[in-house]
């Protein structure tokens, strides 16, 4: 959630800037603001609303010595944001930057910071007019503070304006990432984070600060990963980066591996469908190199992870921690692990888990499923995991996050760039990271079998066979259309079929904001069933009659159950399962394939559903109400 964008070069501040907070609206914001160095002052605007919101403002009144003004000379050092409401609403003197009371140092930040209201007490006690609701605006105050008291130390320019912002940071309490400038230092950002993302982009001649390389893509790709409680002080031409308490420190350099189209639309009328109909790409890029067909195997994958292969052997079990979407895939994850390595599997809430004193320890291997790699409940988690003495691996999509550098090992999802905010490719590159463990534990703990030679194989087909299935939805979209008007969809699923169920249930809340539930089939008659009410739409994922014979028989009997009571049901089967087809009013086909693979192609539809029925009711399927795309606090 938030965007943050800092810029020092040689181009326009503003520009720059704001074409970056364009790039991170995805990310979800109810308001925007910039800050540049405009001669000796710092300039500032900002808005409520949408970015085209602050665009107007700054039309209508141009920042001095702004491009706008049509000199030709903007500023070159100039800081930006995109906020989504945590402490007062969304207005403009809560928008961000936030200024302190001489109004020439400028502050946005990401987090929440737990101990502000001791400290905004602390600040009126000494006369600060602090003017908004947020707990954002102590940072700016605070910071003009430490600068003027580092005068005459013999610190200036960045190294004093670093060192006030570390005093800051040493006072503060929560998750935060801060970015800073000030109008005594006109060719300097500063940056600091604890428990939230910053990256700092490193160009020719100029440098870069924000929450997303996709704020600065268009620029370079070379960016540097900013560990936690450091402080960075950027110069056009270098970055220096220390601890909280002022030891340098060190900092990762990377190449971006991926370019600004990416992260355009590419003729699609939606981020959502484009990322939906990239996904037998992604599949296919998360298992390239990874998985043997010919021989069924996964063992390259061993080399890859660097964890002691005994560490895998000797595990007592396995703990997938996770939130929302990859929560789901956690739950598939669970059911392979189980099947083919033949080990318990927990999967956890990462927003429960180190509160209810979980029982993890050197034996036990903790999965850490993250889109962003920054989720504030998955990290929390893993932290204490980690301080139980638990192996932590992470299933991640965002290289240099820190949810996997905090791990012992990680395997990526190469999804590529996910923009839209209801995550589809990354849930299934999700499945493909979380299966192709399941099959490396059972290789390493088992031995080879053609059980797993044969699950590998199917795997490896999955690229082909999610492909298969997005030929085949224009009937989807058609019912979509006609079910716009509905108010409650229902879920069911059993076995596998659960997790898609729950997946299926929350695109459909997270895009039409409407009430749906998954539910486990068996489920039906324990209270669920009470909800079935005439021409209620209920989906159903249907297990294999081959390979799921007894689950089969099982779900056609709750269909009927729905059917009897008037319910319209839509029946997501494998080709060449007729049995149920009697009891389906609206039946979807999907390719045949292992019960546990079956996630993979049953999941696209209910995307391609939810999607194509909130586009319908006119919601905004990238931007869904209320949501962000990376959520960075707890």
């Amino acid at each position: 959630m938030c965007g943050i964008v800092g810029y020092v070069g040689a181009q326009s501040a503003l520009d720059v800037v704001l074409a970056g907070l364009r790039r991170l609206e995805y990310r979800g914001y109810d308001s925007a603001g910039v800050a540049v160095l405009a001669g000796d002052q710092v300039a500032c605007v900002k808005k409520a609303g949408k970015l085209s919101q602050l665009e107007k403002a700054l039309v209508d009144d141009p920042l001095p010595g702004s491009d706008a003004t049509g000199d030709g000379h903007g500023g070159a050092t100039g800081i930006g944001h995109t906020r989504w409401a945590t402490h007062g609403g969304p207005t403009d003197t809560n928008a961000h930057p936030h200024l302190d009371a001489s109004g020439r140092c400028a502050v946005v930040h990401n987090g929440i910071i737990e101990n502000f209201a001791a400290l905004r007490e602390e600040l009126a006690a000494r006369g600060a007019d602090v003017r908004s609701q947020t707990d954002s605006e102590v940072a700016a105050h605070l910071l003009a503070e430490e600068y003027a008291a580092l005068e005459g130390t013999g610190q200036e320019g960045g190294p004093r304006l670093a060192g006030a912002l570390r005093a800051v940071c040493r006072r503060l309490e929560g998750a935060f990432t801060l970015v800073a400038l000030h109008a005594d230092v006109p060719d300097v950002i500063v940056g600091a984070r604890r428990n939230s993302p910053l990256v700092v982009g490193c160009g020719e001649g100029e440098a870069f600060l924000a929450s997303d390389v996709s704020a600065f893509i268009d620029h370079t790709r070379t960016a540097m990963e900013l560990g936690q409680d450091q402080v960075v002080e950027v110069h056009p031409d270098r970055a220096v980066v220390t601890g909280f308490d002022g030891a340098p420190a060190d900092a990762r350099t990377y190449r971006v591996d991926w370019d600004a189209s990416a992260a355009e639309k590419d003729g699609y009328d939606s981020f959502m469908l484009k990322e939906i109909a990239e996904q037998p790409k992604a599949v296919a890029d998360t298992l390239l190199g990874r998985l043997d067909p010919a021989l069924g195997t996964t063992l390259t994958l061993g080399e890859e992870l660097g964890l002691d292969p005994a560490v895998l052997r000797e595990a007592e079990k396995v703990v997938v921690i996770a939130c929302g979407t990859a929560h789901h895939a956690g739950l598939v994850a669970r059911l392979a692990v189980e099947r083919w390595a033949q080990l318990p599997c927990e999967v956890e809430l990462a927003s429960e888990f180190r509160y209810r004193d979980p029982i993890v320890g050197p034996r036990t291997l903790v999965v850490a499923v993250s889109q962003s790699g920054e989720t504030a409940d998955t990290l929390m988690a893993l932290r204490h995991a980690r301080e139980q003495g638990a192996t932590v691996l992470a299933v991640c999509n965002t290289n240099g996050s820190t949810i996997p550098r905090e791990s012992d090992a990680v395997l990526y999802t190469h999804a590529g760039p996910e923009v839209a905010v209801a995550s589809t490719k990354a849930f299934l590159t999700q499945l493909v990271a979380c299966l192709l463990l399941a099959l490396h534990l059972g290789e390493v703990r088992r031995g080879p079998s053609e059980e797993l030679r044969e699950a590998a194989r199917a795997l490896s087909r999955a690229p082909e066979d999610v492909a298969a299935v997005l030929a085949t939805m224009e009937p989807v979209r058609e019912l979509a259309r006609g079910l716009a008007h509905k108010e409650t969809v229902l879920f069911l699923g059993r076995h596998s079929g659960h997790p898609v169920a729950l997946e299926g249930a929350l695109k459909l809340k997270e895009l039409a904001y409407f009430h749906a539930e998954g539910f486990a089939a068996g489920e039906l008659k324990h209270g669920p069933i009470a909800l079935i009410e005439p021409d209620l739409p209920v989906i159903v994922v249907v297990p294999s009659p081959v390979t799921a014979a007894l689950l089969h028989g099982k779900i056609v009997s709750n269909i009927q159950e729905i059917r009897a009571r008037g319910a319209r049901t839509i029946v997501l089967a494998e080709e060449g399962d007729e049995a149920v087809a009697p009891y389906a009013d609206h039946l979807i086909r999907l390719p045949a394939v292992p019960p546990l693979i079956q996630p993979l192609v049953a999941a696209v539809p209910l995307q391609v559903f939810a999607c194509e029925l909130a586009t319908a009711r006119g919601n905004d399927v990238d931007q869904p109400r209320n949501l962000a795309k990376s959520v960075t606090v707890e």
